[in-house]
């Protein structure tokens, strides 16, 4: 790779050894991708901070980089931790769990990044404009940045945007260049999606026949930004969908056609004519629901407002967890709190995937999430239901699936 001056003073380790190991780490993986130089990236969202998935190695790795004196140059926030922070205790988590789960979090507090953890950084703060170089690295972060915003991001691996962050560049490859931005799956979509959870199972139909390539989607008649939210996640979990285009919504749309709206090639082509094969795969026959967990990725402030409304009045049997950002759980003061005088639990900086819901005695999960039916049986050790937030909702007011 070709390096400027100070690219290659930083690797010389002229700024230090945490801002050499940095430009080390992503030296590598511009050569494994055969990039030809760096592009400076303005923002980075960094994975690998639940002490869940991290373990004790990953805490020491952390630890020691932190203590090599590596700071972000470039606005940079946390994907979920596998706590609340400021609440945990309400959630059963041990202080065991707890401890070192703060002692991540003030690892990366060390390095200059504020500990705003969440999967939806784009409602935290962490805007990117469209065409934007960033490096980002929660998968479904990453298909929203790239597929609704319009920026332009790999699916970093968490050690590569922390670096990234550090250096405040990227090797340019991959859907940082136009040429591999072009869709290359044309979904033809014939049935009508009327919920979330429609888009998250249709995100998880698509994801397995997709692998990494990136679909182009035609009959999706309208679709808001939760929706392409669920869309994504779903994808980005069952495949490794990285870049989305909804014709006629979102930015890039128009990308890889011809005067005539046509694909200019004749890709591979998907017809969906209803959604049964992914509420079928995401279910499990389970009645008896101990938990509801509803924000995966994190709620939005409308999420929240459809929330409140279905719990105005009533009390649960089931617990219910609606997990979401703290800048959008302080922004939401008044449906916090009618969401919590039912019984149920607004949780920041956290979720039912990451958290360590396996040690609290839970068996069964309902979500409307497809991201999170996806992985709750692998990760939680849990069977799932999966379908509206209505009929969560309900589930958690009645205790069963209906």
């Amino acid at each position: 790779m070709e390096l400027t001056k100070e690219e290659q003073s930083m690797l010389d380790g002229e700024e230090g050894e945490g801002v050499q190991k940095a430009v080390e780490i992503l030296l590598a993986l511009g050569k494994i991708y055969d990039a030809g130089r760096f592009i400076p990236v303005s923002s980075a969202q960094v994975a690998g901070v639940s002490y869940k998935n991290l373990g004790d190695a990953g805490l020491e790795f952390l630890e020691d980089w932190a203590n090599k004196g590596a700071k972000v140059r470039i606005p940079t926030t946390l994907n979920p931790a596998g706590i609340d922070i400021e609440n945990w205790k309400k959630l059963g988590i041990s202080d065991e769990f707890a401890q070192k789960q703060i002692r991540v979090i003030e690892a990366y507090k060390s390095m200059g990044i504020q500990p705003s953890c969440t999967c939806t950084p784009y409602l935290a703060g962490n805007l990117p404009k469209q065409g934007e170089h960033v490096a980002w690295s929660e998968s479904s972060a990453v298909s929203y940045a790239n597929s609704v915003i319009g920026a332009r991001t790999n699916r970093e691996g968490g050690p590569s945007a922390l670096a990234a962050a550090i250096a405040g560049r990227t090797p340019e490859y991959g859907l940082h260049l136009d040429e591999d931005r072009e869709p290359n799956l044309l979904v033809e979509v014939k049935c009508e999606l009327n919920s979330i959870s429609d888009f998250g199972a249709l995100g998880y139909i698509i994801g397995k026949e997709a692998g990494n390539s990136i679909p182009y989607f035609k009959g999706i008649k309208q679709a808001d930004s939760d929706s392409l939210k669920s869309l994504g996640a779903a994808m980005a979990a069952s495949g490794a969908v990285a870049l989305y285009h909804v014709e006629g919504i979102t930015p890039e749309a128009k990308l890889g056609t011809t005067s005539t709206g046509e694909l200019g090639t004749t890709p591979e082509t998907l017809t969906i004519e209803n959604l049964d094969d992914g509420y079928k795969s995401l279910n499990s026959d389970a009645q008896d629901i101990d938990l509801i967990a509803i924000g995966c990725p994190h709620a939005s402030l409308n999420e929240l407002k459809k929330i409140s409304n279905l719990l105005d009045g009533k009390k649960i049997k089931s617990e219910l967890w609606i997990t979401t950002s703290r800048k959008i759980m302080l922004a939401a003061g008044n449906e916090v709190a009618k969401i919590e005088s039912s019984g149920a639990k607004v949780v920041a900086d956290t979720c039912m995937i990451v958290a360590p819901v396996e040690e609290l005695g839970f068996k069964t999960m309902a979500t409307n999430a497809g991201k999170a039916a996806f992985y709750a049986p692998s990760h939680c050790n849990l069977n799932v239901r999966f379908g509206t937030l209505e009929q969560c909702i309900n589930a958690a007011i009645t205790g069963k699936w209906s």
